[in-house]
């Protein structure tokens, strides 16, 4: 299977698109710039929404779940917003199909089931979260709100690409209401590092912590923060948003609370957000030309077991040592998988969950059973060792957290030497073209520069990293003063 995938070095872009495929995750459908996600790839997005679910609650949110439409003049309440995403909105217009007259069998949109209100099929939810609020919150005593949705989003995306940038795609989007802007702003830091440890801890992907700048904020936001991560392409991919909201959409919304002081004031507000481009990310950062590499902490199931046989009774006493080591692999916490269909032959199924990066493999053939060992196979080093039965558990428990190490480490290691410090646009314009990867530059402050870098080069400013000090400099591109420097790179 992994012998008919285009190389990275070949062509990155063709190798992500026939991976997503043919290791079963996802493909186009029949509505244009929207995916299926199959089975396999969902298996991985429930790991994570799991995870992140199990997070969320930690810190003190509840799910909830709100309407797909939005009222368009909800949705154009805060200017900001509305102008931000007009442009990506699907619009309903009508209520009812009728049978067509001119058309025998067809259908048409019947021209008398005009909606009084055009219907905004939601690219995020603030407006219509905002509106409800209006009618929860009242006094000091009502706060603070703590809400996560997990849901679907809409945005009419022209160029698209499996899991990264779909019209429709799965995410979560978090909404919160505070008494004080301090509360809403220790929120907003709260959840970004929330995904940074998601991130780092499960994905097996260093992130860098930053702020956008004001031309790359989440529209409305007062400030963005984000998580940033490099894919092995040397492009970034933006991985999760935190964004402070002020009092803008409550001030929108006309959301009043009494404070504890008897005065009447508007709410402060955070959103957050992460969606299924992560399971791009997740590809894009650890799998090679052989297929996928999955770190495992998100693997669907972290081991399988395939039995080498040629009669039914080899079969049934490899089953039976099978089924011994899934359930001491069960007792320690790790999922597992015994392959034991006649219909593929051993090799097949090797090259299966090699593709799809399942983290260790064991293979038990008869002799195995006579020496008591089995064949372990690590897919992210391709390695294999023989290892005795007894006590292999506790063995495959280790080795999946050395796995999952390893794979930081190595993302990191990546990461670290693909991250060039600059001080002339020269240098700038070179290291983009030939090493890729993050440009920390200087940088004079202003939208006229960062457009014009963008407008030559196709790089961004990712972020400005949380951790970047104070620094007097020259900006790489104006030649103007500069206190610090950012982050560049070009982007998914």
């Amino acid at each position: 299977m992994s012998k008919n995938l285009t190389s990275r070095a070949e062509d990155y872009s063709k190798w992500y698109n026939e991976l997503v495929v043919k290791a079963d995750l996802a493909e186009n459908s029949a509505v244009r710039g929207c995916m299926v996600i199959k089975p396999y790839g969902y298996a991985i997005w429930e790991k994570m929404q799991a995870e992140l679910d199990r997070m969320f609650k930690e810190t003190g949110h509840q799910n909830a779940y709100f309407p797909l439409f939005v009222p368009k003049s909800l949705f154009e309440a805060e200017e900001k917003n509305a102008e931000g995403f007009a442009k990506e909105c699907a619009v309903v217009t009508h209520y009812r199909l009728q049978n067509d007259p001119d058309n025998e069998g067809k259908l048409r949109v019947d021209p008398e089931a005009k909606l009084e209100e055009e219907l905004v099929v939601r690219p995020t939810s603030e407006a219509i979260i905002w509106n409800t609020y209006k009618g929860w919150i009242q006094s000091y005593r009502d706060l603070p709100i703590k809400i996560n949705q997990w849901a679907n989003v809409v945005r009419w995306e022209m160029r698209t690409r499996l899991f990264l940038r779909t019209a429709e795609f799965l995410w979560q989007e978090g909404h919160t209401a505070h008494a004080t802007k301090a509360e809403a702003l220790e929120e907003t830091e709260q959840m970004n590092d929330v995904y940074a440890e998601f991130a780092q801890n499960f994905m097996a992907i260093p992130v860098i912590k930053g702020v956008k700048t004001e031309s790359e904020r989440f529209a409305g936001a007062i400030e963005t923060y984000c998580i940033e991560a490099l894919m092995q392409d040397g492009k970034a991919l933006q991985a999760g948003t935190s964004h402070f909201l002020g009092q803008n959409f409550a001030k929108a919304f006309d959301v009043k609370f009494t404070n504890n002081e008897g005065k009447l004031d508007h709410v402060w507000a955070s959103s957050w957000g992460v969606s299924t481009r992560l399971v791009g990310a997740l590809i894009m950062t650890h799998s090679d030309d052989k297929g996928l590499v999955l770190p495992p902490n998100l693997a669907p199931f972290q081991v399988v077991i395939v039995p080498i046989f040629k009669t039914e009774e080899q079969l049934e006493m490899i089953s039976e040592k099978a089924e011994s080591i899934i359930k001491a692999l069960k007792a320690l916490g790790v999922s597992c998988k015994f392959d034991k269909r006649t219909t593929h032959r051993p090799g097949a199924k090797f090259a299966q969950h090699e593709l799809q990066g399942v983290p260790l493999r064991i293979a038990i053939g008869p002799k195995d059973l006579e020496n008591n060992t089995v064949e372990l196979a690590r897919r992210d080093t391709l390695s294999k060792e023989t290892v005795q039965i007894d006590g292999i558990a506790s063995t495959i428990k280790d080795l999946l957290e050395v796995i999952q190490d390893e794979l930081f480490n190595k993302a990191l290691k990546f990461r670290d030497e693909h991250t060039t410090e600059v001080d002339d646009f020269e240098t700038f314009k070179n290291v983009l073209e030939t090493k890729t990867g993050f440009i920390s530059a200087h940088w004079d402050g202003t939208a006229e520069t960062e457009q014009k870098i963008k407008e030559e080069t196709k790089a961004t400013i990712r972020c400005i990293p949380l951790t970047s000090k104070k620094l007097e400099g020259t900006c790489v591109y104006s030649g103007k003063p500069s206190n610090q420097r950012v982050l560049f790179a070009k982007a998914y």
